[in-house]
């Protein structure tokens, strides 16, 4: 029996372990948990690193860590004593403290056979003890660990363990302001600047790791004449519906941004341009049968959407933008309420780089591989 497994604030459920209650939707459900925060490979804050300094000296550790558990990796949101911005996720102690409600304490890393052969025991950092509490999102899901980690055996109080979880909620609140400084007041999407550095993220993310990346650019159709004849607040109405209609469409790994008055951006990662099409045909049909109600009214509204996708390796976020905004254009010069794609996301565009959804079939295959989009 491992010295963690006889910890009395850590209890073995198998069904915690399995990951049943503590992350509800499983796997991908708490990594879209995670992205949501859109704090992956960010600068370091002033705020986290306020924290970690605390669990450093209040339990007098030299290493303290705000460990961010991605599909593959754990990255450091703060580190004090770690050399490392990242490391494996499958020699990690935080990949354990994600799978349960409490506190995951090591006391002796050697004798606990889960440890004693890994790099980060044997090697630098030399962890020998590691206490872990779970960052718990607002909807149930633990997206990484506050810890604390020493190079020699320790033990820790209850008073202790409780003040780390107390330290740990501050994380998650620092988190959660994040989110709300991100957002869109009126539609609940992210904000222009959020979703324009999510994007540079998502773009980083596809250079690593070489899947494709697309979006797509909606803009509502004739949106001046339903403010000037039916008032702003109709007008309103109509953009949250737009979002209700994004809302019921998108998976939770996507994103989904209002970048202009009228014009909504959707980022769609692992997403090739067939699967991205068939995503903007979904979304522009919803919102053609959709209606704003109003006064005894039923107000029709309709957009035009252009899809992109990224191109590496040179391209960035504004090539990929700059082409679904002209593939959007040329849906609004070919009558509105219709799907155009631009084959290319690097500047500058030939004239007939954008297409109409029925010319794809004339490709012979794709750009980047099939990705289903479920």
């Amino acid at each position: 029996m491992s010295t963690a497994d006889r910890l009395p604030v850590r209890r073995d459920r198998p069904e915690l372990i399995a990951g049943v209650n503590c992350n509800p939707g499983g796997e991908d459900a708490r990594l879209a948990a995670l992205h949501r925060y859109e704090v992956l490979d960010t600068d370091p804050e002033e705020a986290f690193d306020t924290i970690t300094n605390l669990v450093k000296t209040v339990l007098e550790m030299p290493m303290a860590t705000v460990s961010l558990v991605d599909r593959e990796r754990q990255w450091f949101k703060s580190r004090i004593g770690v050399a490392d911005q990242e490391t494996p996720r499958n020699i990690s102690f935080c990949t354990h403290t994600v799978q349960d409600t409490l506190p995951f304490v090591v006391n002796d890393a050697r004798l606990d056979p889960r440890f004693a052969a890994s790099p980060l025991v044997l090697g630098p950092p030399h962890i020998r003890f590691y206490a872990g509490v779970p960052l718990r999102s607002r909807d149930g899901h633990n997206v990484g660990a506050l810890c604390a980690m020493d190079t020699k055996v320790r033990q820790l109080s209850a008073d202790q363990l409780s003040l780390l979880e107390g330290l740990g909620r501050l994380v998650v609140d620092e988190l959660e302001l994040r989110v709300r400084a991100g957002t869109d007041s009126l539609t609940g999407a992210m904000s222009r600047s959020a979703v324009f550095e999510q994007a540079r993220r998502e773009i980083a993310r596809t250079k690593r790791y070489g899947k494709p990346l697309s979006c797509i650019l909606i803009d509502l159709d004739h949106f001046k004449v339903i403010n000037d004849t039916y008032g702003h607040g109709i007008g309103d109405l109509a953009l949250k519906e737009i979002a209700t209609v994004c809302g019921r469409w998108l998976r939770a790994c996507d994103y989904f941004g209002r970048i202009g008055g009228e014009e909504f951006v959707v980022l769609l990662p692992e997403t090739g341009f067939d699967g991205a099409i068939e995503v903007a045909e979904r979304l522009r049909a919803d919102i053609e049968t959709s209606a704003i109600e109003a006064g005894g009214l039923k107000i029709g509204v309709t957009a035009s959407l252009g899809v992109a996708t990224y191109r590496g390796p040179d391209g960035d976020v504004n090539a990929l933008l700059h082409a679904a905004d002209v593939a959007m254009y040329a849906a609004k010069k070919d009558g509105r309420n219709r799907v155009r794609f631009c084959l290319s996301g690097q500047l500058p565009l030939p004239r007939d780089a954008v297409m109409a959804v029925a010319e794809l079939a004339a490709l012979a295959k794709p750009r980047f591989s099939k990705t289903p989009y479920a």
